[in-house]
């Protein structure tokens, strides 16, 4: 044990494959499908890894295919997910930061205010309280709705308003309906508790719990707080006006609606696609513009250590101030009255670059795996599924199993990558004790 404790590197991916397995086992069996036949091996290895990986992407008819005991494992399975990462993520954190040196060890409890050195238990509390919380009051309100205003009987409602609750709030995107949740998209009972769960589930417990501990006083929060925090903010407001003047006058999606309708379907649809999964417009019927829009939202995903994926928020606007930097010819990045650390700099570019090789390569795989696939619908599914975030234009359902396993691969990937990635390059950064001498080298 302290052999794994000592590099969460390994630790990381072992603590996911597992539960990956155990769930690809169960989802074989012939009681999990409605039909109560045995699933191909690929469709039951696909939905393990998309519960647990909380991505939501679904190469059947979920609630159609699966039976009820089939879809609780599902919600089980991403319930562990959810919090596996949020346990996951805070044991990295306090590990990394008792193998960095007395001094990064003190500029990492700086930066995550609310973690501790020590004190683990507490820490992993409070994101159970956390998490129970939320899904609770995302399963009261929507679960109320559907039996007061939809004629649900209290046990369906009940069963509804759980899974959802457990999904939205895990960044999952299974849903009990064949449409997602089209249904809804003009009912705020359902679509903005579920949009706001997936958002504060999406912003990691450090970013959520330094900000309602210090929300009186955010200049003070620490660098990765408010790029995760405002950033979010700059991704919902811009994503929601591009997608809002995409499918303004789009018949198939908000086209009839009233500008009311029109907004709350759009802000919904953005909340959800940066990190939920779920779908309260026809993805397929979406115009030309909303592709690109989206598929920049699911690769920059959600906050650090939350159940969110991509490469992370903090990520991306960590790249757009040193972008910035280098443009205006500065020495140093800083975000507010902070100088950011090189060692983030580069940390930040390598997240980055090797998101874009494995969305690259994922997408050319796809496409010459399949025959007349549209080039901006595959990378829409691999970046979907490398970001875990599960909307699908129905593509992934008509692959071939090689095809199915590629995405499996890439969801996989896609959940372990940038936090083993990160905690690799911080666990094997290391001081020398000499330097060579410097050239400056023509770049572009």
């Amino acid at each position: 044990m302290r052999w794994l404790l000592r590099n969460p590197v390994r630790l990381v991916p072992l603590g996911f494959l597992l539960p990956i397995l155990l769930g690809t086992g169960l989802l074989s069996q012939r009681w999990a499908t409605a039909e109560h036949q045995r699933p191909p091996l690929i469709t039951a290895l696909f939905t393990s890894t998309s519960a647990v990986s909380v991505t939501g992407m679904a190469v059947t008819d979920t609630p159609n295919y699966w039976s009820g005991w089939g879809l609780l494992l599902i919600t089980l399975l991403t319930q562990l997910g959810g919090l596996g990462i949020l346990t996951v993520a805070a044991l990295v954190v306090l590990v990394v930061s008792r193998q960095l040196g007395l001094r990064n060890r003190l500029l990492v409890q700086a930066e995550t205010a609310e973690f501790g050195i020590g004190d683990l238990g507490r820490l992993l509390r409070r994101i159970a309280v956390t998490v129970f919380a939320c899904e609770a009051v995302m399963t009261a309100l929507v679960a109320g709705r559907l039996w007061l205003a939809y004629e649900y009987g209290p046990g369906s409602a009940l069963w509804s308003g759980v899974f959802h609750a457990v999904q939205a709030f895990n960044n999952g995107g299974f849903a009990l309906y064949s449409e997602g949740l089209l249904a809804f998209d003009q009912d705020p009972w359902v679509a903005l508790p579920l949009a706001f769960g997936a958002i504060v589930g999406g912003l990691g417990f450090p970013a959520l719990f330094e900000a309602v501990r210090g929300w009186r006083a955010p200049a003070r929060w620490a660098v990765a707080t408010k790029l995760t925090i405002w950033g979010s903010v700059v991704l919902v407001l811009l994503g929601f006006a591009g997608l809002l003047a995409a499918e303004w006058t789009n018949p198939a999606t908000i086209g009839q609606y009233d500008v009311p309708g029109k907004m709350l379907s759009s802000f919904t649809q953005i909340a959800l696609s940066r990190t939920g999964g779920f779908s309260v417009m026809d993805v397929t019927a979406l115009t030309e513009e909303s592709y690109p829009l989206l598929i920049v939202l699911m690769f920059i995903g959600g906050g650090s250590a939350s159940t969110a994926g991509g490469i992370k928020v903090s990520t991306f606007f960590l790249l757009a101030f040193t972008i910035w930097a280098e443009l205006r010819g500065a020495s140093d990045v800083t975000v507010g009255n902070r100088r950011v650390a090189t060692a983030s700099q580069r940390q930040a570019i390598t997240v980055a670059l090797i998101s874009v090789a494995l969305v690259a390569i994922g997408t050319m795989t796809v496409l010459l795996l399949t025959e007349g696939t549209v080039f901006v619908m595959a990378l829409f599914e691999v970046t979907s599924a490398f970001s875990t975030t599960g909307l699908s234009v129905g593509l992934a359902g008509s692959l071939p199993a090689s095809g199915q396993l590629v995405l499996t691969v890439l969801m996989f990937i896609g959940r372990i990558g940038p936090l083993t990635l990160g905690s690799a390059i911080a666990l094997n950064t290391r001081r020398a004790l000499y330097r060579y001498p410097q050239e400056q080298p023509v770049v572009g």
